[in-house]
């Protein structure tokens, strides 16, 4: 146990975020720790179909990019990295890891931790936290991903890896377990939990609390936008800490960044649940203490629940969208009647079409916007079926318009995809067994 701060910085908030914010914290951050944040609920279950269709894929698909970029200077400075960049293949996702280690000639110690992959272990019968339906009703169920917390992450923490790579992790217990690694907190110790939560939080969305998706000119202003550094947390023992970003690098944090992203994906503020703890945010407190610095206060904690939370995908079938571009005077006019000739040409297949003009009504419908007069439109149309041929005929239609529809119409993109449906259930704790896999230094696979 030390009571030496922690700095702790997030290079990522999601699979498609810069690699280059990262580098800078790692080279400039004096960092302990980075964590990279990549999964969100569908992403796991991409991940798992395409590891469907290759083994040994599964795992992160900018890890490459990723790795190449990192590893050097996160071995040159002493920095720990730990992520849910395994997605659904942690194993095949650390020896990658090691591979492009080899290919740059830098030693590297990498653990990979498995275990929230439960779909053996997951009822069909079991009932859906949206809809109430057993799982087995919606679909094929192609993956089933339990959100670990912090007592599987520990042992890795524990070993002498340099990379730790998971898959399915609750997103703040990603930088809550190298905080009650460093420390030494112990397991009832709700309150300090809660309040590294609280921090892991914060970080979670990486450049969210610096200033991405904040941005709302003329009300909200982020300078340097195009620039965004990325955020790093100084952790106290006693659970405090101040969340700041890199000199030099655009954004903001204070307090209006800093409380919206407190409030980012909470339900119950009094009652944020996770695997490690119950988190009251209503009991946090923040303050800023300097230029891009707030000083997080303590927060109050609760029991961990019993089970834990699984995200489940399902094959949904198939997704076609297909688009067309209208513009001048009469563009709405005439997008309407295109989107009306594609409903009338599909009327008898059974597909259930959503239709609307980007511009117009894409986003909020038929709101107040609807009557007004755009000079450019563009129609979409989509619709999901079980047969990819049924909904390829949304893109032929579509296509059609060029001759057989309204004036002036360009621009056609289609696209079609299987879709992957995603639901949620529970798993009692002691049915989920983690386990830590060194995968070796270079050289030793």
């Amino acid at each position: 146990m030390t009571a030496r701060p922690l700095r702790i910085g997030a290079g990522a908030g999601f699979a498609g975020d810069r690699v280059p914010p990262a580098v800078d914290l790692v080279e400039r951050g004096a960092l302990d720790y980075l964590v990279l944040e990549c999964l969100a609920e569908r992403t796991i279950a991409l991940g798992q179909q395409r590891r469907l269709a290759d083994p040994e894929l599964g795992y992160d698909q900018l890890l490459d990019k990723r790795m190449r970029l990192l590893l050097e200077p996160l071995v040159r400075t002493g920095t720990r990295l730990l992520g849910n960049f395994g997605a659904a293949n942690p194993l095949g996702g650390a020896r990658r890891v090691l591979t492009c280690a080899a290919e740059l000639g830098v030693p590297v110690r990498v653990a990979a931790v498995l275990g929230d992959d439960v779909l053996a272990a997951i009822d069909p019968a079991a009932p859906a936290w949206e809809d109430g339906r057993p799982l087995g009703e919606h679909g094929e169920l192609v993956s089933a991903n339990a959100y670990l917390g912090i007592d599987a992450l520990l042992p890795a923490l524990e070993s002498d890896a340099d990379v730790i790579v998971c898959g399915r992790v609750a997103d703040p217990s990603l930088f809550l377990a190298p905080m009650a690694h460093h420390f030494g907190w112990r397991p009832d110790d709700d309150d300090r939990l809660a309040s590294g939560t609280t921090i892991g939080h914060l970080l979670e969305c990486g450049p969210q609390v610096t200033g991405g998706y904040f941005a709302d000119p003329p009300f909200k202003l982020v300078p340097n936008l195009a620039e965004l550094g990325y955020p790093l947390a100084e952790v106290c023992a006693d659970g405090t800490a101040v969340v700041t970003k890199l000199p030099g690098t655009g954004g903001r944090v204070d307090r209006m960044t800093v409380g919206e992203q407190l409030g980012y994906e909470v339900l119950d503020p009094t009652g944020y649940r996770t695997p490690d703890v119950v988190a009251d945010f209503s009991t946090v407190e923040f303050h800023e203490v300097g230029t891009d610095r707030v000083r997080i206060g303590p927060t109050a904690g609760r029991p961990r629940p019993d089970a834990l939370k699984v995200s489940v995908g399902y094959r949904a079938g198939f997704r076609c969208e297909a688009e067309i571009s209208y513009a001048g005077s009469t563009a709405v006019a005439r997008g309407r009647l295109a989107g009306e000739v594609v409903a009338q040409r599909l009327a008898g297949t059974g597909l259930r079409l959503a239709v609307s003009l980007i511009g117009v009504d894409a986003l909020h419908g038929a709101g107040p916007g609807a009557a007004g007069r755009p000079y450019e439109v563009r129609l979409r149309v989509a619709s999901v079926a079980a047969s990819r041929e049924l909904v390829e005929a949304v893109g032929e239609e579509v296509t059609a318009l060029y001759t057989s529809g309204p004036a002036g119409g360009a621009g056609v993109r289609v696209h079609t995809e299987e879709v992957i449906g995603v639901v949620s259930t529970s798993i009692p704790r002691a049915a989920v067994r983690t386990e830590v896999v060194p995968v070796g230094p270079v050289g030793s696979q």
